[in-house]
């Protein structure tokens, strides 16, 4: 297991995701789902995350937020690049924290660490998506300086939509 970071919240430590935590970040990927009532979205299993997360080219990272000896909450993230800035970002994909350790600063200390990771990496940029109806979230973000981008909108490829666009490639 990693060695735990700690944190300002009390009873809260961080550690840094490993192979042996995709059984623990499946159920918070699905539970993210179920609030967000999305779980019919989800068709990742362990073997596809394991791989995503640490096979020979990991595409993401996660940290997990351990509160009071349980694993209560998690932040999955990855590298983007601004053209614009010339540098790189970082995208937080998902934020989680269970029901019962929620109000407890655990969400500003994940996003905090993940903020951290951003600055030390030499990031330009830390983005994120919020559903437009989860207010604490929102609230959350607005409070720790997260704006949201009103000329922007997200666009989506998937399935066999992406199947068809792959195919017109000439390379």
């Amino acid at each position: 297991m990693s060695t735990p970071i700690n944190t300002t919240v009390p009873g809260l430590t961080l550690r840094i995701a490993e192979r042996a935590d995709v059984p623990i970040l499946l159920a918070f990927i699905r539970e993210l789902a179920d609030f967000e009532r999305l779980s019919a979205e989800v068709t990742a299993d362990e073997a596809v995350l394991e791989r995503g997360l640490f096979g020979p080219r990991p595409y993401a990272e996660a940290v997990i937020g351990r509160y009071h000896g349980i694993d209560s909450a998690f932040a999955l993230f990855f590298h983007t690049f601004s053209t614009f800035l010339g540098q790189p970002g970082l995208y937080l994909e998902d934020l989680y924290v269970r029901p019962e350790a929620r109000g407890c600063g655990i969400g500003s200390a994940l996003l905090g660490y993940v903020g951290r990771l951003a600055v030390q990496r030499n990031c330009g940029r830390l983005e994120l998506a919020v559903l437009h109806w989860n207010e604490p979230a929102i609230r959350l973000y607005r409070r720790l300086g997260v704006e949201p981008m009103t000329d922007w909108a997200v666009h989506r490829i998937s399935g066999a939509a992406l199947e068809r666009l792959a195919e017109r490639a000439d390379a």
